[in-house]
């Protein structure tokens, strides 16, 4: 009878807990997140923000929290040569792992909608439903988007919960800085 080693099967174990991305699942694509927040959009053009040192500190006055980034990844959103709205791309960590999300704005800088693009996570998977994701919809940076104040937080997400809705309000507010008519 053939004897199983005990050595390979420890490292494969190993191995299978120590990696994080086991649980990564992409929904969209760049481009499938932009059709989705702006299905009326003929065109999206790239029109990335770089932010001075005073947008910087009055993103932080708005939002309540640090600023973390000068430099964002935005399209515009166009029906012809109308614009429509901006979809913005970030990244927040959830408990340990990276989430990708956009967040499509009205010109106003309200939230138009949040779409989450990658969930790397093992547990908080939640926060992509769309009931949670809705609670956004016409909030503006200096309200309503905060846990506990418009935002309702979901048991067993509540680092992703958390971090997904301070990026949201962050963005919001640089929206309101260098991107609102």
């Amino acid at each position: 009878m053939r004897q199983l080693h005990p050595f390979p099967l420890t490292i494969l174990a190993a191995s299978a807990a120590l990696s994080g991305s086991a649980f990564a699942a992409q929904y969209l694509t760049v481009e499938q997140a932009q059709r989705t927040l702006f299905p009326e959009a003929t065109a999206f053009r790239e029109q990335n923000v770089q932010l001075s040192a005073e947008q910087m500190r009055e993103v932080e006055k708005i939002a309540g929290l640090p600023a973390r980034s000068a430099q964002w990844r935005v399209f515009g959103a166009y029906k012809g040569d109308t614009p429509l709205g901006v979809v913005v791309l970030d990244d927040v960590i959830g408990k340990f792992e990276l989430i990708s999300y956009a967040v499509g704005l009205n010109p106003d800088a309200s939230v138009k909608q949040v779409e989450i693009l990658t969930y790397r996570e093992s547990h908080g998977g939640e926060i992509r439903n769309p009931a949670w994701r809705k609670q956004f919809v016409g909030k503006k940076a200096q309200a309503g988007i905060a846990i506990g104040d418009g935002i309702a937080n979901i048991s067993g997400a509540t680092l992703s919960c958390t971090h997904v809705t301070d990026g949201v309000r962050r963005i919001a507010a640089m929206a309101q800085v260098a991107l609102a008519k």
